[in-house]
């Protein structure tokens, strides 16, 4: 009996993904191909994110781990954001990259530090923390998070694309800024 992943009762759900009858277990079920492709940086932040969560190998749920390859164009970013459900662990593979998090209320101290090919950084569960390229060339890291499913709030778009709208009022003293700034921002999400 493989735990979390195969059950008896098809109609049972772990972590929010339906268990599956053992007999119809497959290694397709434990499998991913496609970390070896480069992601399309081509975007806004240049950067592509290529999950290996729960949602691309069911035999993950329940395991507590997931994988994430990420692609970065030169001065590419990944927005600042955070995993509710896990710590995240990054390798960087090719390129060199401007890497930190902040320490919660009340300090907010900004933790971060230049990472080189083959150095490591670890994000803590839950804190805000970002990447970015500093270099002229592509770069790609590896992430392994302590979660199946870890989740992701970009800032963001939490704060400015919720649906619905939090109040403009509400942001624009949280900013302090105008709220025909925190209206300009909102269209854009």
């Amino acid at each position: 009996r493989i735990v979390g992943f195969a059950c008896p009762l098809i109609a049972v759900k772990l972590n929010g993904f339906a268990c599956k009858n053992p007999a119809w277990v497959q290694a397709n079920d434990f499998s991913f191909s496609g970390l070896h492709n480069p992601g399309n940086t081509g975007n806004p932040f240049g950067s592509a994110i290529t999950p290996v969560t729960v949602a691309q190998i069911p035999g993950l749920n329940t395991l507590g781990i997931s994988m994430v390859r990420i692609d970065y164009a030169p001065w590419g970013i990944v927005a600042p954001h955070y995993h509710p459900r896990a710590t995240e662990i990054i390798t960087v593979i090719e390129g060199s990259l401007e890497v930190g998090f902040v320490t919660s209320n009340p300090d907010n101290r900004l933790i971060s530090k230049t990472l080189q090919k083959g150095d490591v950084f670890v994000f803590p569960v839950g804190l805000l923390h970002f990447q970015r390229n500093v270099g002229h060339m592509n770069a790609v890291t590896i992430s392994a998070l302590s979660s199946q499913n870890p989740g992701v709030s970009t800032i963001a778009n939490v704060i400015f694309g919720s649906k619905p709208d939090i109040s403009t009022n509400i942001l624009a003293k949280a900013f302090q800024v105008d709220k025909n700034i925190v209206q300009q921002i909102q269209r854009k999400f």
